[in-house]
């Protein structure tokens, strides 16, 4: 087999390959490894490569769905024994992980072929991924723009071809970004249907969960698959599936009723393209036979995201807190890690508990609109894809916060209330491109991006469907239906079919 034969199959293919022995394990790595040298330069998806690793799987006898194929692990969450999980952090690269997360060890009794980690923005708090430590990671569709974040790395390594799926986690939207900056097939599981263990109980209070993005949809319902399913431990147990995942969704999904919006929850603008996208999607899906009109939930959308951002500063401080502990310094952390660390630190008890609470309002009104409507459809980005280094703090901005950290008022103007316009400003400027992705999870419900547009530009720009909750089978059977109404698979880069 060679790179020709390689890109236009996906995980699925690859390992029916390895079985029927057209092709080796040995030999699809190497192939992975090639690729991943002409994209590295272009993109910087990969921050750690793990050959020595990957060929010692390849000395083991291996069984499973995925076997043989090769596979990239997001550096956040998903620890590998024996290796640093460093989230994008020099403050974090020098801690070991002493076991598998429970993750890691589900992809590799599947058989995949763990050979690199990827790369993010630090302790995956952003939209993008441009990690300090790591370097920018970069849109393998246009270098001058984001892959999105924060699992942008494996993104951008699925996009270039060097692996046909990768593994990511979305506390705020990171796997549903990515993919939809890159022409990717992303969905969020809903919450405790895959394990954060052994390392965590509920990751980010719940909202945060494991998944893949891919290019094609089979590929992410056999990935589930193999990842869904309590681990001993877990601090509850959700309800087995009751259905194979790669089997239910080559069903028909019926004719469904969708509620659409194309406003941003927070009051933002919303791009042309970005309102295109989900209009054309509309058509798609009325030719489908599909019923889709204008609705949203009842949410108060300003409201959920102050609920999310008092969670993402929270888990800050907390993340900090606890690598200081273990000997990393203060310093070591990037500018914007500091200032969410001492906002969050000046969060009381009360307040975090108060906006948690808030969190049972969302999902009894996400489930009034649910039983309405099977789904809701709306842009996953307000705005394609950024250019490197645009919505970042200006520079005014980020020296006085740096010379206020640094001295140490910076907590104690916050709980005065000196810095409120200050912040709010940041934090709105945090969620202007993504302001539709929390929703799913603080809720806890299923949603994923659908690859189904591309702008004028070219840059890819996905739609996004939340779903009832622990109701997957539904959403990726709409995206099967929608995967042949609209192939997207053969999309690639110009420069990753070139040879």
């Amino acid at each position: 087999m060679d790179v020709r034969d390689y890109l236009p199959r996906d995980a699925t293919a690859l390992a029916a390959a390895v079985k029927a022995g057209e092709t080796s394990a040995a030999e699809l790595l190497q192939l992975a490894l090639t690729q991943n040298e002409r994209a590295q330069p272009r993109t910087n998806a990969v921050c750690r490569l793990m050959e020595r690793e990957a060929r010692a799987q390849l000395a083991k006898p291996a069984s499973g769905p995925f076997t043989g194929v090769p596979f990239l692990i997001k550096d956040c969450a998903q620890d590998y024994a024996g290796l640093p999980t460093a989230y994008g952090s020099k403050a974090l690269s020098g801690v070991v992980a002493a076991e598998h997360a429970a993750v890691v060890r589900r992809y590799l009794e599947a058989g995949l072929v763990i050979f690199g980690k990827t790369n993010l923005p630090e302790l995956a708090l952003k939209g993008v991924s441009d990690s300090r430590a790591l370097g920018r990671v970069s849109n393998p569709w246009n270098g001058a723009h984001t892959p999105g974040g924060s699992s942008g790395g494996a993104a951008a390594a699925v996009a270039s071809g060097i692996v046909p799926m990768a593994a990511g986690n979305d506390g705020g939207g990171s796997i549903r970004i990515p993919a939809a900056c890159c022409g990717l097939f992303g969905l969020k599981p809903s919450r405790g249907l895959v394990s954060s263990g052994p390392g965590f109980g509920e990751y980010w209070f719940g909202a945060s969960c494991e998944g893949v993005v891919s290019r094609s949809v089979r590929d992410t319902a056999l990935a589930l698959d193999v990842i869904a399913g309590a681990e001993p431990g877990d601090p509850f147990l959700v309800a087995e599936p009751g259905v194979v995942f790669a089997n239910v969704m080559t069903r028909d999904p019926g004719k469904l009723r969708i509620g659409t919006t194309t406003v941003s929850p927070i009051g933002t603008e919303v791009h042309a393209e970005a309102k295109l996208a989900v209009e054309n999607a509309v058509k798609l899906l009325q030719g489908l036979g599909h019923e889709v009109e204008e609705a949203k939930p009842d949410i108060d959308g300003a409201v959920l995201a102050t609920s999310f951002l008092h969670i993402y500063f929270g888990q800050v401080a907390a993340l900090v807190s606890e690598a200081r502990a273990k000997g990393a310094r203060r310093e070591e952390f990037e500018l914007l890690t500091r200032v969410l660390s001492t906002l969050g630190g000046a969060i009381s008890a009360g307040a975090l508990t108060t906006q948690l609470l808030k969190w049972n309002g969302f999902a009894r009104a996400l489930a009034r609109f649910h039983a309405r409507y099977d789904m809701l459809l709306t842009p996953t980005l307000a705005h394609p894809p950024v250019r490197h280094g645009e919505g970042d703090p200006s520079s005014a901005e980020q020296t006085l916060l740096d010379m206020l950290d640094r001295i140490g008022l910076l907590g104690l103007l916050t709980r005065w209330g000196v810095l409120d316009g200050m912040i709010d400003k940041i934090a709105r400027d945090s969620l202007q491109y993504v302001p539709f992705t929390q929703l799913a999870n603080l809720t806890g419900t299923p949603a994923m991006s659908v690859p189904l547009h591309w702008t004028a530009d070219g840059l890819p720009l996905g739609v996004q469907f939340v779903g009832r909750l622990g109701d997957e089978a539904r959403l990726l059977q709409l995206a099967r239906q929608l995967e042949q109404a609209q192939p997207w698979f053969e999309r690639l880069p110009e420069w990753v079919r070139a040879d």
